[in-house]
């Protein structure tokens, strides 16, 4: 007898490593746990019925900021479930008030999933605006402030947030609709973030297709990675524009920071221990990045920015070393899907990187989402 109960436990565990190297022996109950490699604020484990999902506080490691029950919408409610929200997957009408999760649920070919969306002047997706247009995806306005009206009117079965430091879901919480906390963005490491993908998967139906999805951008990036490990020469670069009497940086333990990184550069704040924008006098930037060999920023305009705008803005841009010599490069996100595509797929906007610092190495120098300042 102990001998057969052991053979039935080996078997368990050899069914347990062939669902794939994400899976592994959970510490509590009955439960599988599906181990993550790069995301941090992520806890998901599979019980007798029901799937649960533990987003951890970013802002506060010692809480929770939220926990799903995932359960079969087929399947009958098991008993004894663990607190927690319960969303019924797959996923069928949700509200999406983000651009990169309606690229997402594209790619996942989830986007009939799509029944309403938030911040519509934001979402540079054609197909997006042309649904919207044709009363097949509702607009709901402002994601901060959605009509609530038309949100029960449509009665969707989730609805897809950001969630930011302090917030209150407001009014939406009270509708008994489940609120996804997309916290991604707050993952240190670029493909923490992108593994959320995973997770997202597991809502639409589509696990497979997000695991395998990830896996395809965990090795581009990996392999840009270790391109750029391979230059002789790490180049500094400053980051970003001044606003009003402000210049906003990325921490130096940032997705951006970590980008700049991976990508082989040197980031003059790099010493910097947050991970949060820091917001900085022109004086401070101008005395660590002044000489940088490089300086990259984001913005959004109809026109692209020249060197002739950005001593306009502020004459003493045209002090940086890199002015001029093009080797400032802007991403306009007006024409550009930055947002849209960048959160899930940071493989490609390394590669612009990689590009950008070592040219040398690279086999073409097209970029996707920079162009040279001039």
């Amino acid at each position: 007898m102990m001998r057969s109960f052991r053979f039935i436990l080996f078997l368990q565990f050899v069914f347990l490593v062939s669902c794939g190297e994400r899976r592994q022996l959970a510490d509590e109950g009955n439960g599988v746990a599906l181990s993550f490699k790069y995301a941090t604020l992520l806890d998901v484990a599979d019980f007798d019925g029901y799937r649960r999902v533990v987003v951890r506080n970013p802002w506060d490691s010692s809480s929770v900021l939220q926990t799903y029950v995932l359960v079969d919408r087929d399947s009958a409610l098991p008993k004894d479930l663990p607190q927690g929200v319960v969303v019924r997957t797959p996923l069928r009408r949700s509200v999406v008030c983000a651009a990169v999760h309606c690229g997402l649920f594209d790619e996942l070919g989830a986007y009939g999933a799509i029944a309403g969306v938030c911040d519509l002047k934001f979402i540079n997706m054609k197909r997006v605006h042309d649904d919207v247009a044709a009363g097949r995806i509702v607009s709901l306005g402002d994601g901060l402030n959605p009509d609530v009206e038309r949100l029960v009117e449509l009665n969707p079965d989730a609805l897809f947030v950001s969630p930011f430091e302090n917030g209150a879901g407001g009014r939406t919480e009270k509708l008994g609709v489940p609120v996804v906390e997309c916290a991604e963005y707050m993952e240190r490491l670029p493909l923490g973030r992108a593994e959320w993908m995973c997770f997202y998967g597991m809502l639409l139906g589509c696990e497979e297709r997000a695991d395998s999805l990830f896996a395809e951008v965990e090795s581009r990036y990996l392999q840009m990675r270790k391109l750029a490990g391979s230059a002789d020469v790490k180049p500094s670069v400053v980051y970003g524009l001044k606003y009003g009497s402000v210049w906003y940086v990325p921490g130096g333990r940032s997705q951006t920071a970590n980008l700049l990184a991976d990508a082989g550069a040197d980031y003059v704040f790099s010493d910097n221990l947050q991970e949060k924008t820091i917001p900085l006098s022109f004086e401070t930037v101008f005395e660590k990045g002044g000489d940088a060999d490089f300086w990259l920023f984001n913005y959004h305009q109809k026109k692209d920015k020249t060197c002739d705008e950005l001593k306009s803005e502020h004459l003493a841009y045209s002090k940086f070393d890199a002015f001029g010599s093009d080797s400032i490069f802007g991403c306009n996100s007006s024409r550009k899907l930055y947002y849209e595509e960048t959160p899930f797929h940071p493989d490609l906007l390394l590669d612009d990187l990689v590009k950008i610092f070592h040219r040398d190495l690279c086999e073409d120098n097209v970029l996707r989402y920079f162009d040279i300042v001039k």
